[in-house]
């Protein structure tokens, strides 16, 4: 699955991002900066990393997701392509429009770093199709603006079309109704805050974020 990893000033986690997409999904994943017009022919997937793009000024991810390249994410996930947003990229998706809600501060006030316990909600999607229905794993979180916020309309139209896939089994920063990851209507957007890249080697406490890759690993592109 070829892949673009997109920097923004203030990205922090391309690098992992980039290191999880060669190991599991493409060797040959590069970088695209922000300013750039348009995707590498033949991009399957569009990653959006965490960070703090622009130093979260006016709110997080709202100045990146109006960088030039977003206009070509937009078009790319139009067409059906598979785009991931983590942490930071989830805040970029929902102000970009490409996700419904937004991300605020978290309950406490406090920045959060450390693993949580998701629970897979739905794995009839590209993202989460190599793991069980209900399957708790472990994943680590590193946001200070990571509660989901939705209005009551759409969180029920979340949950009743599927479109939430993973949930917090102890919800860390007052997310409505415990999500941690949601999915476009199409089903080719997923939006997350816990960090799947960082969680593909026992080295850094946990394999459980290889799931993720590995659904899009099996899915056909290029067909």
């Amino acid at each position: 699955m070829k892949t673009a990893v997109i920097q923004f000033p203030g990205s922090n986690c391309d690098a992992d991002a980039l290191h999880a997409a060669r190991l599991l999904l493409d060797d040959s994943a590069r970088f695209m900066w922000h300013t750039e017009g348009g995707l590498p022919a033949g991009t399957d997937l569009v990653f959006l990393p965490g960070g703090f793009t622009y130093g979260d000024h006016l709110r997080s991810g709202a100045i990146a997701a109006r960088s030039p390249i977003m206009e070509a994410v937009k078009a790319h996930a139009a067409r059906g392509g598979y785009v991931l947003g983590v942490c930071n990229g989830f805040q970029v998706l929902t102000e970009a429009g490409l996700l419904p809600g937004a991300l605020s501060r978290n309950r406490d006030l406090h920045f959060l770093c450390r693993p949580v316990h998701l629970r897979v909600e739905n794995t009839r999607t590209a993202f989460t199709s190599a793991y069980a229905q209900g399957q708790v794993i472990e994943i680590p979180i590193a946001h200070g603006e990571g509660n989901y916020y939705a209005d009551p309309e759409t969180v029920a139209r979340l949950e009743g079309e599927g479109q939430v896939v993973f949930r917090y089994a102890d919800n860390p920063n007052g997310s409505l109704n415990d999500i941690a990851g949601i999915v476009g209507g199409r089903g080719n957007v997923l939006g997350m805050m816990p960090h799947p890249e960082r969680a593909v080697e026992a080295l850094l406490g946990s394999e459980d974020g290889q799931g993720l890759f590995r659904s899009l690993r099996a899915v056909k592109v290029g067909a």
